[in-house]
This record gives C-alpha cells, structure tokens and sequence, in this order.
C-alpha cells in the first residue's frame, strides 16, 4: 500500500524530493527525484542503503554528456529521420552511460555493480555499434563527415574542383561584364553561382535570370557559359544531399532498433538519483540508520533536516532502555519544537525507507507500513468542516489502521473543543492506541493526560524545554517530565497588571496550581540533578587531566633516565677506548725497552684501571646467583667435588675428575670458601713478574674486546718469557673459539695451540705455548 500523499506534504517531505532534485545531474534523475516514495519492503530499503554507501564510498558517479533523449528514441522508434546532431546526442548519451558502466565494474563493491547490470531488466546495454557509427559518420557540428561512406567522399572530392572551375570562369566574366554589372563579385543564390548585374542593362548580357534584389534595381545572372557547369554541381548536390539522407536513415534505424536504450535511460536516471542521495548525505551531513525490530525507535542526537541550526534531541519507542514505552506525550508551552519534533522523527522515518541516510549521529528504525499523520489546521469551508471536524476525521483513520507496523503521529490532540470534554476524547483514543500496541508521538496542552501519563504503563510523559528568565525556548527534548502551559509566568513577565495576574491565580484556585507547583518543583529537581551531573563530568575530566599529566611527567623521567644512562655509557665506554690507547701506547714502549720492568708494570696498572672502569657485561646466571662459570661444587649424587664450567640456566655443566656430567642447580651445593673468588668475569691480570696469571677468561666477552685481550696478554707473556697461556672461552657455539684460534694463527709470538685436557676444560679452553 502507498504512502498517504497528503501525510508526506504535510510531515514536508516534498522539500526533501526538491533538495534531491536540485542535485540532480541530468534532467532523468530530476524527474526520479521529485517521483521518489517511501518503500515498505525491507529488501528494498537494505538494497538502496546499500546503492547510497557505495556511492559515497566507493564509486564516484558521473554522468556528464547525458542527455534526456526519450523523445528522440520514440521518434525513432516511429520511423522519423534524426538530424545529425539529434544523433549526436543520443550517441554522446550512450556512450556516458557505458562509461559509467566500466567505471562501475571497476570501482563497485557490489551494489551500484547489480544497478548497472540488472536493474530495469538488462541496465546499461551494450551500444558500441551504434556509438561507433554515430561518432564515425558525424562530426562534433552535426554534419556527416566526409568518410562517412566511400560515396559521399567521391562526391564532396569531385565537389570541391567543380566550385573552383566555377569560380574561375565567372571571374573571368566579371572582366567582360563590367560595364553592366551592380557590383564586382561573385554570388551564390538558389544554390547557382551568379553575378549581379543591372536592372536597366539585363538585356546586354547572355545567361539565365536566377533571382532579384529586394529593390528590383539588381539581377542575378548565370552567364551562359558556367550554365553546364552549375547543372554538374547541381546533380552532385542532390546526389550528396541523398547520400546524406541514407545515411541518417540508417543511423536512425540503428536507435530505433537497438531495445536495450530504454533499459539504458531508465538505469541512468536511477544512477543519477543514487549519487544525488549521495551529495545530499555530504552536506546535510547524514548517517545511514540501522534496521531494528517492528515498533522499535532509536534515535541518538536527531534534528530536523531542512531547519539551519536545528537543536538535537534523543529519542527512543518501544527500546528497553525507554522502558518499552510505545507513545510519547510532549506537553509544553506554543513555539517550544513540539511540532518540530514529530516532523523530525516523521522524515526520519520517511528518508529511510526511501533508501536516504537520515539527520541523527545514530539511528536505529523498523520498517513501517505507513506513517499516519494529524498536524495542522485543516478548516474547509466548502467541505463544511471545521478545525476540530478535521482533526477528528483524520483521527478515526488513524484508529483505522494504527499498529506496530505505523508510527502515529498526531500534534494538537484535543485542541478545538471545550478542553474537559476533550481531554476525556484524548484519554480514549490514547487508551485505544495502546491496546493496538501503535507506535508514536502526540503533543497536547491539557492537563488532564500529563497526569494520565504519569499512571499508564505504555505512555510516557515529555516536555520541550523553556527558558523562563527569557522567554524562550531551548527546543531540548525532556523525555520523563510533563511540560508547563508557564501561560501566568509569561502573562507575568510580559507585563500585564498584577491585579489581573492575582485574580487569575484566585480563580485557578489551589488545586488549579497544584500541578503547575508540582512541575515547577520537578524542574527545580532535574536542573540540581543537571547540574550535580555537570559538575561529575567536570571533575572526570579534571581527574583524567591530571592523569595523562602525570603520565606525561612520567614519561618524560623515563626517557631522561634512559638518556643519563646512555650517556654514562658512552662516557664509561670513551675512557676504555682511551685506556687501551694507552695499554697500545705502553706495549710500544716495552717492544723497544723490553728489559725495563717499569713499563711492563705501568702496562699492567693501566690494564686494571681501564678493566674497572668499563661497562661490565650483563652476566648470564641470575641476579645475586653465586653459581658461576668457575666455582667449585659439590655434586652428593657422584661423591665428588669439580669445577662449574657453563650455567645453562637451571642446569649446570660441572667438570668432575676426568669426566663432565649436566646436574641441576638445586642437586649440588657450593663450597663456602670458594664463594668469594667466583667473579662475574675475570681477566688476565698481573703486578709483577713473579705474580702473572697464565690463565685468561674470556667467556661472555664480545668478540673484538676477546681478541684485544688475548693481544695484549700475548704480548706480555711474550714480555715475560711466561709460558704456557691458559685461555678460557667456554664452548657454546664454538664461535669465540674459532675467531680466537684465527688469531692465534697470525700471531708470530705463538709457537703453537691446543685444546686442554678433558679433565681440564677440553675444548672450552685453549692452551696456548709461547715463543721464547
């Protein structure tokens, strides 16, 4: 079933179909425009939702060189001959249109995909013949071009030579004539070159009179002589001029034949409707709506399209965060937005379900059989109705038809009657509503329903915001508290005697203002509430303020931090390189003085200054753990006691007497006086000659500092003709192993290496003899 025509003129809807139409590319999508309805089919409002977001997300239709050409095809289609450039335009058009169609194909993501391919039964159809043809044989002018057909070239070929032969001979004429003629030049009249000769001197000249001046003071005269000639251009003339005939035939019956343009024009204006949707969605800047249950309404910040600056407002029916609240029942005083308000939840409705986005942040909307309006004064003179006549009639076809599958709504209810008389009308149809479970807004003045309201389950009171201080409203929506008429404080402050406001009031008597007082009372309560709210959100926001403050400082330690200690580190690291600079400076020295132990013991100090004041290697076993490469073990499961030679976390390799066994850490125990000997990482170190350590750690030591410190510890030994060296690498990858032993190679101070005995390390040591 349509949708009442009349509701939608009234609920202005018309002006949504003009704001499309103003955005509309061609004269198909103006006409769609202004002819779009409501749907009350779900598929077709999904699709169309659809066809809108892939518009404005996907692909950019453009429609530029289509024309509306109906009236051309249908007198085609009729057999009539179109002009050049009537053919002009419908091959411009149909080229568009498969223009659209690739980009489509390209670009879609689907929906605007289906239009183009099957809507209207084929789409966009395939005319390339007749593009090509329209656009081989006219040219941008609307002639025919020449090449249009091997003919028509001979023809405009042999033209052209004939016109200059023409020419060229009257030319000559002119000569001749001079004396007789009206001026010396050369004409073209009824398709025949003639000169202009004198009225009074014709009968001097031989030829054919063609044609007169306005005056008749001037012929035009054929001379004789070019007689021939213009016969021959005459033939090919009309030899063209038929050969141009058919070939407009032809063209004409190509379009006439071709039945997919119908699909193709009525697919064009639907593509053109979906990308005017998509304009206006940008600058009224709409959001698509969710589809919800039958009789659910969820609407979150929603405004009136077509008003500038419109205040927005949450509104909610049939949802469990409403309390399953089915009608609303806005009270308030005139010009507070009551209207507006049913008007924004009318078109809000009424835009998606013809396939528009809707003016709110969000939106969730079922899907109605028909949206049944009474807004407005209807008075008929004619019809002998008047206001209250008027609004009772569109009432009982409102109770007609009213359900969960409408949405009603109905401003004014009870206005135009005595108002107790009324009200008892109001609470009736109200109660009739409910009980077919309808779905809606209704605005009133009376009384008696804000507290009807208040008791029926279903019917939930709201009031359109006033400012009273001044005299204006805030057109916020209140949902939960009845509005005030605020008729005696308006009266009041606009200025009318007091003595007339105090007998108003003494009639009104207390009871009278009692539920004025009440509201006024709940109003009171709500702006407290309002505030307290307002001052919670304030200080949130000053407490998460101060937090990403204090994250922020936070932060900011934290990189200042990392940045001391990178620099301590680069510090430590510049006074290593110098130290060994020196260490390289020293062993110079003792090369050339190799007799003065003096060097050799500032070699050494030098050596353990630059050691305590480098970065120590993170150790691998853990924090505080005495259990180290190099402590002594007792293992009770074997009886004996041995060296530690690798921490593989929890487990440790532990060399006892000639063999290596892998234990756990918690199935050995340390021996208590070797404790304070194990060092996270030892080096080669020495005082004197008698005291040098032959023994060299070099586990967990990168490789470069390794190899510097099997250097130097070379050359010492070297120094001190000290011999064998014992070098400590561990035996993990065998990487330090290898790149050690390559060096080794290239030292001329070796005399040679090996591998330590197994009861002795094995391959994690390397024994080294020195040359003397």
């Amino acid at each position: 079933m349509p949708f009442d025509e009349a509701a939608l003129a009234t609920l202005d809807f018309s002006r949504i179909r003009e704001a499309l139409a103003s955005r509309a590319a061609t004269r198909l999508g103006v006409e769609r425009a202004q002819s779009l309805s409501p749907s009350a089919s779900a598929d077709f409002v999904a699709r169309a939702l659809d066809e809108l977001e892939d518009a404005l997300f996907g692909v950019s239709l453009s429609l530029g060189g289509v024309q509306d050409v109906r009236p051309l095809v249908e007198r085609a289609a009729e057999g009539r001959v179109l002009s050049g450039q009537e053919l002009l335009e419908v091959g411009y058009t149909l080229d568009a249109a498969m223009t659209v169609k690739r980009s489509v194909a390209t670009n879609s993501r689907g929906p605007l995909l289906n239009v183009v391919t099957t809507f209207a039964g084929s789409g966009l159809a395939d005319h390339t013949l007749i593009v090509r043809r329209v656009l081989e044989s006219i040219d941008r002018g609307g002639e025919v071009r020449d090449d249009a057909t091997p003919k028509l070239r001979e023809l405009r070929r042999r033209l052209g030579p004939l016109r200059d032969r023409i020419r060229e001979r009257l030319t000559n004429t002119l000569e001749q004539w001079a004396d007789v003629l009206q001026e010396n030049i050369v004409t073209l009249r009824r398709d025949r070159y003639v000169v202009p000769v004198q009225a009074s001197r014709v009968g001097q000249v031989q030829g054919i009179i063609v044609d007169s001046s306005a005056s008749g003071q001037t012929y035009f005269v054929e001379p004789a002589s070019i007689t021939p000639l213009n016969n021959e251009l005459a033939r090919l003339l009309l030899d063209e001029e038929a050969e141009v005939r058919r070939i407009l035939t032809e063209l004409s019956g190509l379009v006439a034949q071709d039945e997919g343009i119908h699909g193709t024009i009525l697919t064009l204006a639907e593509l053109d409707l979906i990308a005017s949707k998509a304009r206006l969605a940008r600058d009224w800047r709409l959001n698509r709506p969710k589809p919800g249950p039958d009789g659910v309404y969820d609407l979150k910040e929603a405004r009136h399209p077509l008003i500038d600056n419109a205040v927005s407002n949450d509104l909610s029916l049939g949802t469990a965060s409403s309390g399953e609240v089915r009608l609303i029942l806005i009270t308030g005083p005139n010009m507070g937005g009551k209207t507006a308000t049913l008007k924004t939840l009318g078109l809000a409705v009424l835009m998606h379900q013809c396939g528009l986005y809707v003016a709110a942040t969000s939106a969730t909307l079922p899907i109605v059989n028909d949206v049944l309006v009474d807004i407005g004064d209807e008075q008929s003179i004619e019809a002998s109705l008047s206001t209250f006549a008027s609004h009772l009639k569109h009432l009982r076809q409102i109770l007609e038809v009213a359900d969960r599958r409408t949405l009603v709504l109905i401003d004014e209810l009870g206005s135009g009657t005595d108002p107790q008389e009324g009200a008892a009308l109001s609470q009736a149809i109200i109660e009739r509503l409910l009980s077919q479970d309808a779905r809606g807004v209704i605005t009133s003045h009376l009384a008696p329903l804000k507290l009807f309201a208040l008791e029926t389950p279903g019917l939930k009171n709201a009031s359109m915001g006033f400012d009273l201080a001044a005299l204006a409203p805030t057109y916020r929506l209140q949902v939960g508290q009845p509005g005030r008429s605020y008729a005696l404080a308006i009266a009041r402050r606009m200025g009318l005697p007091e003595g007339v406001m105090g007998r108003a009031e003494t009639i009104l008597g207390p009871e009278g203002g009692l539920l004025e007082a009440l509201l006024e009372n709940l109003e009171q309560e709500r702006a407290q509430l309002s505030a307290d709210l307002s001052a919670a959100r304030a200080a949130r926001i000053s407490v998460e303020s101060e937090l990403g403050r204090v994250q922020q400082e936070r932060a900011a330690i934290q990189s200042r931090r990392d940045e001391l200690i990178a620099e301590a580190s680069q510090k430590a690291e510049t006074l290593y390189v110098n130290a060994l600079e020196q260490v390289r400076s020293l062993r110079a020295r003792a090369r050339e003085e190799s007799g003065r132990p003096r060097v050799l013991e500032e070699l050494r100090q030098l050596r353990r200054t630059a050691q305590a004041e480098r970065p120590q290697a993170q150790v691998e076993a853990p924090r505080g753990d005495p259990l180290r490469a190099g402590s002594i073990v007792d293992v009770p499961a074997y009886g004996a006691t041995g060296q530690v030679l690798e921490v593989r976390g929890d487990e440790l390799v532990v060399q006892l007497g000639v063999m290596k066994v892998n234990v756990r850490r918690r199935d050995v125990r340390m021996k208590v006086e070797d404790a304070p000997k194990v060092k996270a990482k030892s080096s080669f170190v020495g005082t004197t000659t008698t005291t040098f350590q032959t023994e060299l750690q070099l586990r967990g030591h990168h490789v470069e500092e390794a190899v510097e410190e099997l250097r130097q510890a070379v050359g010492e030994a070297h120094a001190l003709k000290e011999s064998p060296l014992r070098v400590v690498h561990g035996k993990g990858q065998g990487v330090l192993r290898r790149l050690l032993r390559d060096y080794l190679k290239s030292d001329k101070r070796v005399e040679s290496f090996h591998d330590a005995e197994p009861n002795q390390g094995g391959h994690g040591v390397t024994i080294v003899n020195i040359r003397r």
